[in-house]
């Protein structure tokens, strides 16, 4: 006991709780301190915009740290508006906007003499005028000037009058520019974005064999203009929200009014307004905040970068999620058989696209079962392979010291490793990996006596079929669990394979998808329409998918082709 109390006093590090660290600055009387410039002020945001110009720009210094942000401009100039100057400022953030844009159409316009702002102040605007049994009937509206600086002075399509920090704001974070004009208590937030972005590119993570070679890209307003030419219907609706304390980013919520199930849309808006976090980066951080929790861990939510699936699946009545700065989108809710479906099964004959359901199919039990009924069969029942084959295995594990488990997870572990690999490494490395991993080191493993032949071939079979999943994320389930059935199998044998196969399937039956069960059109057994596996021809594909309880039961009439 004194010995274990002595080397715990050596080796244990027990921290201070009463220990604190203090950062100071140097105190300097000429430095002056903002108090509201820190992040954990955002309730201040909300506070209304002041009428004087001077107090803006103070307020806005302070949040913006002008004395060390570099990229906050802040232009000053006075504004000509009916014969009258204004003391006038303007917001923004250099790299973000469209300087053409910004001096053709908005300081030009504003500084510069021309008819719209000589007039005199006195004037009122005529709005309409009409002329009815040869009376001239005007109507006549009286001088406001907010009004008049968005309606007459400033030629910009995008121009919003807000009245609180917290949207102009928003609004200079995004890339547009705020202007305040001094005796107005509200101020203009005017998009003007111009800051570079990808262009619209061919799917580099979705192969596309017979469909549309585009995909989606950074820019939130550039992804729905994809999804609209592809739906190009007036009932498609994209909903703002922003998430993200600090971050708030935007995020776009897509359905089409007259298909998609109200509840559904109502529950996927619920979940994001209620996330507290500080930060949204990507679609894959907020498919893990609002997807449901399960025990296998099972993706429950279809992420894509191809936008005609995306509309497929706004035309089936389903819910799509759009992040700003994130290439892919979300679709709510998947069923199991999302995972293992292509886009490219749809533009196929029904026969050609049923046989490649056919073998992902099998490459999903192959992916999940084969190294454990492997495992199972060489540890536990050999009586069932061929004599010819049993001698085989035997022979080529005659000079091979270590025990089929220790082989079969040092192979497992050295595929995922050049996966890995092949992933992280530049383009033109990466086929080297593949070719120096797979045939030089398992060659030389075999040759080595330290691996079987045999079980390379398994290991190999196994990888191959790993890549026939569609699904990237569930490709990675699969692969995880495959691990559990390997120790499984060298456990109880096929008992084992067959209770892990058993509670995997209870599991994967008791998940749901935002109410719709994981395992919908397998398990409960009943007739679900739409909802097959496999296709049927294209002519008899007339049923949504009733499980989403859409507006519209059926997608096509009876006898599509009329024609015949």
């Amino acid at each position: 006991m004194g010995l274990k109390n002595l080397l715990s006093s050596i080796f244990t590090y027990t921290p201070n709780n009463k220990q604190t660290y203090n950062f100071n600055l140097v105190e300097d009387s000429n430095i002056k301190i903002y108090p509201d410039s820190n992040l954990g002020n955002e309730g201040n945001e909300k506070s209304k915009i002041f009428s004087s110009v001077t107090v803006n720009t103070d307020y806005l210094k302070s949040k913006y740290n002008l004395l060390i942000n570099s990229d906050i401009i802040f232009r000053e100039f006075i504004l000509n508006a009916r014969g009258k100057q204004y003391s006038a400022l303007l917001i923004f953030i250099d790299g973000m906007i469209n300087t053409e844009i910004m001096n053709e159409f908005i300081l030009e316009p504003l500084m510069m003499r021309n008819r719209n702002n000589l007039f005199d102040s006195s004037q009122n605007r005529i709005i309409s005028e009409a002329v009815t049994n040869n009376i001239t009937v005007r109507k006549v509206k009286k001088f406001n000037l907010p009004n008049y600086i968005s309606s007459c002075l400033i030629p910009q399509n995008a121009i919003k009058q807000v009245s609180t920090f917290e949207e102009i704001i928003s609004g200079i974070n995004s890339g547009n520019c705020a202007l305040f004009v001094d005796t107005l208590d509200i101020a203009f937030d005017i998009e003007v974005k111009g800051f570079n972005q990808r262009g619209i590119e061919k799917p580099s993570n979705e192969i596309v064999i017979k469909g549309p070679h585009e995909s989606f890209v950074e820019n939130i307003r550039t992804n729905t203009s994809l999804i609209r030419r592809f739906v190009n219907n007036e009932n498609l609706v994209i909903e703002n929200l922003s998430i993200g304390n600090i971050t708030k980013t935007k995020c776009g919520v897509c359905y089409i009014s007259n298909l998609a199930n109200e509840d559904l849309i109502a529950e996927v808006k619920f979940r994001m307004n209620n996330l507290d976090v500080d930060s949204l980066l990507s679609a894959g951080q907020l498919e893990q905040l609002i997807s449901d929790s399960n025990h296998l861990n099972t993706p429950q939510l279809i992420s894509t970068e191809r936008p005609d699936k995306v509309a497929s699946y706004l035309l089936d009545g389903r819910v799509v999620v759009l992040v700003n700065g994130s290439p892919y989108a979300i679709i709510t809710p998947g069923i199991l058989s999302d995972f293992l479906s292509s886009p490219d099964d749809k533009n196929q004959k029904s026969i050609f696209s049923n046989f490649t359901k056919f073998i992902r199919l099998i490459a999903a039990f192959i992916n999940l079962l084969l190294p454990g009924l492997y495992m199972a069969v060489t540890s536990f029942h050999q009586e069932i392979l061929p004599t010819e084959l049993l001698f085989s295995i035997l022979a080529s594990r005659a000079n091979v010291p270590f025990p089929i488990i220790f082989e079969l997870l040092l192979l497992e572990l050295s595929f995922e490793l050049i996966r890995e690999a092949g992933l992280r490494v530049p383009t033109p490395i990466g086929p080297t990996i593949g070719i120096v991993g797979a045939l030089v080191m398992g060659q030389a493993a075999v040759s080595a006596g330290i691996v079987s032949p045999i079980l390379i071939i398994i290991v190999a079979i196994t990888g191959i079929a790993s890549f026939a999943i569609p699904d990237y994320s569930f490709g990675f389930h699969l692969r995880v669990y495959r691990f559990a059935f390997i120790f499984l199998g060298y456990l109880c044998g096929f008992l084992g394979i067959a209770l892990g196969l058993f509670v995997y399937m209870v599991a994967m039956c008791d998940s749901k998808s935002f109410g719709v069960p994981f395992t919908v059109g397998i398990s409960p057994i009943e007739k679900v329409k739409g909802s097959s596996y496999f296709l049927p021809p294209i002519e008899k594909r007339e049923y949504r998918s009733s499980f989403l309880n859409s507006k519209k039961e059926k997608k096509q009439g009876h006898i599509s082709m009329k024609w015949k």
